[in-house]
């Protein structure tokens, strides 16, 4: 059932997603889902950027020398611990957002909600097929070796990493909120700003 599978996402720590991942057949199944998400206008404003294995040292070089750039007094262990991250995962995509792409009436936010749709049908879809999965960023997506690495270009935004995998340990499942912790109706449980 739908909202079973809805229920039991989780994020699951690259730390903590380990081999296998999807084979070929499973990830194109799991980022054809994206295609479902809602996209005014049918921009396709977003894309996914996957980062093979021969792909890895090239992204912990840019993890290591943006610290570097943000902290020059870094130690060594935390220059090793950033570009650990670039190894974490089986399956690593990073997600970008076009802000110029198509008409350009058709806002930042509209095109970052879709990006979210697609990243969530990605996420769901990863769940039903077993694996485990998570949203990480950092100020490393911002840095001008990450751009220039992805070829994200002007008007254009890396929004966060996407990590697929088996689960190798995961905490128990979180406390989800009530409905009545953030839905409210029109003229009623509003806080006035006088």
């Amino acid at each position: 059932m739908v909202s079973t599978l809805m229920q039991s996402r989780q994020t699951i720590l690259p730390k903590r997603l380990t081999t296998p991942g999807p084979d070929a057949d499973q990830l194109h199944v799991i980022l054809e889902a994206a295609a479902s998400a809602p996209d005014h206008g049918q921009l396709l404003p977003w894309r996914f950027v996957l980062v093979p294995a021969v792909g890895r040292d090239r992204l912990a070089d840019v993890f290591g020398s943006a610290l570097q750039e943000r902290d020059p007094q870094a130690s060594p262990d935390q220059v090793r611990q950033a570009r650990e991250k670039a190894y974490r995962s089986p399956i690593l995509l990073l997600v970008i957002v076009d802000a110029r792409r198509g008409d350009p009436q058709i806002d930042l936010h509209e095109r970052i909600v879709s990006a979210g749709c697609a990243v969530q049908n990605i996420l769901l879809m990863a769940t039903a097929l077993g694996y485990g999965s998570a949203l990480t960023s950092g100020k490393a997506l911002k840095s001008a070796g990450l751009r220039s690495l992805f070829g994200v270009e002007e008007g254009e935004h890396a929004l966060c990493f996407l990590s697929i995998g088996t689960v190798l340990s995961c905490k128990h499942a979180p406390v989800r909120p009530l409905v009545a912790d953030y839905v409210r109706s029109l003229g009623t449980d509003v806080v006035s700003g006088n």
